[in-house]
């Protein structure tokens, strides 16, 4: 089956996600034990690998750091320390003290009664933090407070625009907007875990081959299914949308 100028970028990324969870499986992510290492793991992975988390993580853990009143307690400067691995550690040290502040001054400490309020007011709180951009935000309400939120990333955009689903310059809310519309159809109660293996299988794929120079070999998107049909009707009509996004 190839392409057409018919499909749907919609449509299209959600045939993506069932080719994706038939050839990699279910990711079973966020790889954390506890919602609280989920929020510093999303604070950490920010302009690093998760390898490099991973060992933060461990420093934090060995050093019985890895809970809140272990947060609380250690000072920002020992803190730097434990996640010196992840990089940028002077930022990222500060912006975990940011939060657990917040955490304690809002929610007495509670990460479960922050998971109760709606998603657009934790969205918008956890945006005022310092070093919380949409990204980091929409993670921890995915995977740490179990919202249901789309999670846009570096691969998801290489991802939409390399198969010409969105413009080049679309910004984060309209690859966002295009992820969600995949999944209109979708009972409510399920779109959590949806959203988050989409956002898992997208990263494998980025991982594997989507990376800066992709390796489009043995990709399971490379078929014509997936990509852009040629002819000048489609070119007409690419054109007009792009046009149509200025």
């Amino acid at each position: 089956m190839s392409r057409t100028s018919s499909d749907s970028p919609a449509s299209l990324l959600r045939r993506m996600y069932r080719t994706l969870a038939d050839v990699y499986g279910q990711q079973h992510w966020w790889p954390a034990q506890t919602p609280l290492e989920v929020i510093v793991g999303a604070y950490l992975t920010q302009n690093t690998s998760w390898r490099a988390v991973e060992k933060s993580i461990c420093n934090l853990e060995t050093n019985n750091t890895l809970n809140l009143s272990g947060l609380r307690a250690i000072s920002e400067e020992d803190l730097r320390i434990l996640i010196r691995p992840s990089g940028f550690m002077q930022r990222k040290a500060a912006a975990l003290k940011a939060f657990i502040a917040f955490l304690d001054c809002e929610y007495g400490g509670s990460i479960t009664l922050l998971a109760m309020q709606e998603t657009e007011t934790i969205r918008k709180q956890l945006l005022a933090l310092p070093s919380v951009g949409p990204e980091t935000a929409d993670a921890i309400l995915l995977y740490a407070l179990g919202h249901p939120v789309m999670v846009v990333d570096e691969y998801l955009r290489r991802l939409t625009t390399r198969h010409d689903l969105i413009h080049g310059k679309a910004r984060y809310a309209e690859v966002q907007q295009l992820a969600l519309h995949a999944f209109t159809e979708d009972d409510l109660g399920n779109r959590v875990q949806h959203y988050n293996e989409f956002h898992a299988l997208v990263v494998e794929l980025g991982k594997r081959h989507c990376r800066r120079e992709p390796r489009c070999d043995g990709c399971p998107l490379s078929e014509p299914a997936y990509n852009p049909p040629s002819g000048d009707d489609y070119k007409s009509k690419r054109l007009r949308r792009v046009a149509a996004k200025k």
